[in-house]
């Protein structure tokens, strides 16, 4: 297992936890290995720990028709840390019509920029059968973005055109042994994320490496190599030109990762943050000279990723709305504040301050109507956790909204961030339950009594 690493969370200081590119004395620096002579070791107990899985018996079919296949990426890599992969994904010498061939019942080709073969077993269990690519052709000095991957080749060539060296080893079942053309072996041993090849060219090519780094490298624990580190930080510009809803995929990943507090500060410290949420980024103030209120505002962010994180590991899984309403309830309650109000003019109405905050992200990246509806719905809902009985407001009603219980997840966030109001957030969960049981009669009578609250008094004639 890679060496645990200290890490102040709660500050916004990038020089108070371990830097990403700080080299260690002991760190492996071995270069991949020459060109046709990978580094093989034996893995008997990791293909005895996987016994059952159905990639196996794809790996096992495309062998006996005689075509190369192994385990890749980032399930032989989580094995060898010692984790479950949560999914497996195959790499082969089959060009992606014949793998249908083989598996004509339960598989479909998909993809433009990348083909390759999704293979079903029940419902839920997909197998990402790829066929082993080359370096792509037509790539211009002076633009280095990949539009396009499907130019084949060799399980070597695949194997280098592969983004870090952690996620370019093979694994054979067959023979239970590891094949490594990259020396991913050592950093997987090392605890160490660096390109393979020169990380100058490897991520301009697909920017989106920079979020993909921080998520292997807090997921796991392990150091990014300086160079990696500093083409992260010249590259984050490049994040612009990469397709918005496979970025705004990578931060939800992020967002649910368990270690979204280390990541996000990641992202903010190399300047990838400023890119991809720039209101957010410039709600936390700027790294350096920050003020008292810029550090409040951004311990209070990073205290709400920390208690996130917390029931992430306990097997929660925000929804899109809720992640979205996460990232932007704070900077929606600063607009709603005339005395810290960013935008143009007084504040609106606070509906109309929840969609002002939503709209960058929603534009930018193409949400869904309903995502980006429902997230500034369930920021809007915050308010009325506090909000005191009435002829306008019911609390029984409220609590039978189709937004209340991701409503709810946010606002149990927001307590334990602040570390206060958690007898409030118990006293709701005990009326929710209530207002579930109520009869259709008692129901009826409470909707009756809001829509009396809500009309307006008539306007008495004056006399003549």
């Amino acid at each position: 297992m890679p060496p645990e690493r200290p890490l102040d969370p709660m500050s916004d200081d990038p020089t108070s936890a371990w830097p990403a590119g700080e080299a260690d004395a002991d760190a492996p620096t071995a270069p991949p290995r020459p060109s046709g002579a990978p580094r093989i070791v034996e893995a008997q107990e990791l293909v005895d720990a996987i016994s059952g899985e159905p990639a196996l018996r794809v790996i096992s079919r495309l062998q006996r028709h005689g075509h190369e296949a192994y385990l890749v990426g980032g399930c032989v890599r989580d094995l060898l840390v010692g984790l479950t992969p949560k999914d497996f994904d195959v790499a082969t010498s089959a060009h992606p019509r014949q793998v249908r061939r083989l598996f004509p019942r339960n598989s479909h080709i998909i993809g433009r920029r990348f083909r390759l073969v999704h293979i079903r077993y029940g419902h839920e269990t997909i197998i990402e059968t790829a066929t082993f690519r080359s370096e792509p052709e037509g790539v211009r000095e002076d633009d280095l973005l990949i539009t396009e991957d499907n130019t084949y080749g060799t399980a070597e060539e695949d194997a280098r055109r592969r983004d870090f060296t952690v996620n370019g080893l093979f694994l054979d079942p067959s023979s239970e042994r590891i094949l490594d053309w990259v020396g991913g072996l050592e950093d997987v041993e090392g605890g160490l994320l660096r390109t393979i090849g020169d990380p100058a060219v490897r991520i301009p090519e697909d920017p989106v490496r920079i979020l993909r780094a921080i998520k292997f490298a807090t997921r796991l624990g392990f150091r990014i190599e300086d160079a990696t580190w500093q083409a992260m930080c010249d590259n984050s510009r490049e994040l612009e030109r990469s397709a918005p809803p496979r970025v705004l995929e990578e931060i939800l990943r992020l967002v649910r990762s368990g270690t979204a507090l280390g990541a996000f500060r990641k992202l903010r410290q190399c300047g990838a943050l400023a890119v991809l949420l720039p209101e957010l980024d410039e709600h936390l103030g700027p790294l350096e000279g920050a003020s008292d209120a810029d550090h409040k505002r951004a311990d209070g962010f990073w205290r709400l990723l920390e208690a996130l994180d917390t029931h992430v590991h306990d097997g929660y899984e925000p929804s899109t709305a809720v992640a979205l309403a996460l990232l932007h309830h704070d900077m929606a309650e600063r607009e709603a504040d005339p005395e810290t109000r960013r935008g143009p003019g007084g504040p609106p109405e606070w509906q109309v301050v929840c969609g002002e905050v939503l709209e960058p992200l929603s534009g930018n990246a193409r949400l869904s109507r309903r995502d980006t509806g429902r997230a500034r719905r369930i920021i809007y809902q915050q308010r009325n956790f506090t909000r005191v009985a009435g002829r306008r407001f019911r609390p029984n009603l409220f609590c039978l909204a189709e937004e209340f219980p991701e409503s709810l997840e946010l606002f149990r966030l927001r307590c334990e961030a602040r570390g206060e109001g958690w007898d409030l957030y118990k006293a709701w969960v005990e009326r929710s339950e209530s207002a579930s049981d109520l009869g259709g009669d008692e129901l009826e009578a409470e909707k009756r009594r809001a829509r009396r609250g809500r009309r307006r008094p008539r306007r008495r004639k004056r006399s003549s």
